[in-house]
């Protein structure tokens, strides 16, 4: 696993180097892009930054760290209170320019992250569900498009598409295709001067743990003392940002986490020890719909020119982590029965990574 980790991660620091001179954007944060400007009586078009805003992230290698928290597992003829010892999980992420024009930016990027459970007295789980995340864990690996186009010298127009393979395989065992789950939205956005730019949309995303199609309305704005800004692509996520200079800034906001998983019978832990009934379906088709808020401080420094730290503290606030049958569209407004539904803590976290940005 380490060795297909490795390289997955060195393909995307191969292509990055290639277009090292361009710059790209952190995946669906669609605020953070190179400036492009023509000089003299050429057509002007709207950058894609305002001042001060954080780096651009080319690639970044992270771990994060969850503390311990319970569980309450309730369904499937086994429901179970377990405590979780503690979460870990390593972060690996990367950017790439493919085109990048005055008028129009493409980027490419990849992503891969993964979450360990410890679960305490494992050996004496009843529960289907425990037994599955503290044997096999938690893994999401992505691919991503982000397009910028800007119209004129104020209107622009951001589409970022993203697919992502979820579930509790390994990678020397990845799950069939046909369980990748896709991620759209578009920006419509006005740049009203250096400090400022707006813009409202739509999305279609997995963010709240299962399909919804949310507005969204997007806010980067630095104040005239340029000491104060904000970074937000609300309800995603939004932090208010502190410069201290050209080299160091902090935050503060939350973050909205979320993806669909697919639970699959791997050890035929959905069989051992349930009542004959207990699982009305496939075993196999089981997706988990978890979903957290991170409510957290960062601080962000470059340590020697391009290549930057960063740490993030907080609270890991759970949103939803119930299990469903299959994938299907529910909403906000939908009514189905969950097959189970879960309540688990909200643990401190911490998360730390050391990025190469762009220029």
């Amino acid at each position: 696993m380490i060795r297909i980790s490795f390289l997955f991660f060195s393909l995307l620091i191969t292509a990055s180097a290639w277009a090292q001179e361009a710059d790209t954007t952190e995946v669906e944060d669609f605020s953070q892009y190179a400036d492009a400007e023509l000089a003299g009586d050429a057509k002007r078009f709207a950058t894609q930054k305002v001042l001060d805003q954080s780096p651009n992230k080319l690639i970044s290698i992270g771990y994060d760290y969850q503390s311990s928290y319970f569980m309450d597992l309730g369904g499937l003829g086994a429901p179970e209170r377990v405590d979780n010892s503690f979460n870990t999980g390593l972060r690996l992420a990367a950017n790439v320019p493919i085109i990048s024009r005055n008028n129009l930016i493409v980027n490419l990027g990849g992503n891969y992250w993964e979450t360990r459970y410890q679960i305490k007295d494992s050996e004496n789980l009843n529960n289907p569900l425990a037994r599955s995340l503290n044997k096999y864990g938690l893994r999401t690996m992505g691919f991503s498009t982000t397009i910028f186009k800007p119209f004129n010298e104020k209107q622009l127009l951001l589409v970022v598409a993203q697919a992502d393979l979820n579930g509790n395989y390994s990678l020397n065992n990845i799950q069939p295709l046909k369980y990748t789950r896709y991620s759209v939205l578009s920006v419509y956005g006005w740049k009203m001067h250096d400090r400022l730019i707006y813009g409202f949309g739509l999305a279609r995303t997995y963010r709240a743990g299962e399909q919804n199609v949310i507005p969204l309305f997007m806010y980067n704005y630095t104040w005239p003392s340029r000491k104060w800004g904000v970074e937000a692509i609300f309800p995603a996520r939004a932090h208010l940002r502190r410069t201290f200079n050209s080299r160091s800034m902090g935050f503060f906001g939350y973050e909205l986490e979320g993806q669909t998983y697919r639970i699959a019978n791997r050890g035929n832990e959905f069989d051992q020890g349930l009542p004959d009934q207990a699982l009305p379906i496939n075993p196999d088709n089981v997706e988990l719909r978890r979903s957290e808020m991170r409510v957290r401080l960062m601080y962000e420094r470059s340590i020697k020119d391009f290549i930057w730290v960063s740490v993030q503290a907080g609270v890991r606030a759970n949103w939803l982590f119930n299990l469903d049958q299959g994938e299907f569209y529910r909403g906000f407004t939908g009514n189905q029965p969950y097959l189970a539904e879960n309540k688990i803590g909200n643990p401190l976290y911490i998360n730390f990574s050391i990025n190469l940005v762009s220029p």
